[in-house]
């Protein structure tokens, strides 16, 4: 329905859903109450299925527009995948470079990206960085691409001759 809102419902036994409700409100200090309201005055009024279904033609158009942009605008020597699902693409920087340390010249350059190594549970992969595509147009991708290009170039990662679509990292 909305990703950034949260909510979500459980069918459990008694004693496991007041477990549960304890273990959530620890991690999250409680739910806004009006936020709840909110969702179930939608879900009784609007068509959810209908609501998915445009936003996962706007998604995949936004996804298909950032594929495109990587593979004309990054060095061959970047990787990065193609989601099936979700609202980000994993990428990786060539060897010896750090996505947090490129992340200042990326803001420099109008552009940012949040960088992947938080997200590994161990061994975190420092060249990894986590693009969004899901609120901007596919023009605004291209350009957001053009300036992350420009970032890397500024950053130090090189443009290498045959230059060709990213592989999956």
């Amino acid at each position: 329905m909305a990703p950034g809102l949260r909510l979500g419902w459980l069918r459990a036994p008694a004693a496991l859903r007041r477990a549960a409700v304890v273990a959530k409100q620890s991690a999250d200090l409680h739910t806004s109450t009006v936020d709840q309201l909110a969702a179930a005055h939608y879900l009784r009024t609007v068509d959810l299925d209908a609501h998915t279904a445009t936003v996962r033609t706007a998604y995949r158009e936004r996804r298909d527009a950032l594929q495109d942009a990587l593979s004309r605008g990054l060095p061959a020597d970047c990787e990065w995948n193609l989601p099936a699902g979700g609202m980000f693409f994993w990428a990786r920087l060539p060897e010896g470079h750090d996505a947090t340390a490129l992340l200042g010249t990326a803001v420099a350059h109008g552009v940012a990206f949040v960088p992947g190594a938080p997200f590994f549970a161990a061994d975190p992969d420092p060249r990894t960085l986590r693009l969004n595509f899901t609120t901007h147009t596919p023009d605004e991708i291209t350009e957001g691409v053009g300036r992350l290009a420009a970032a890397l170039a500024e950053y130090g990662v090189k443009r290498l001759q045959g230059f060709s679509a990213g592989g999956r990292p």
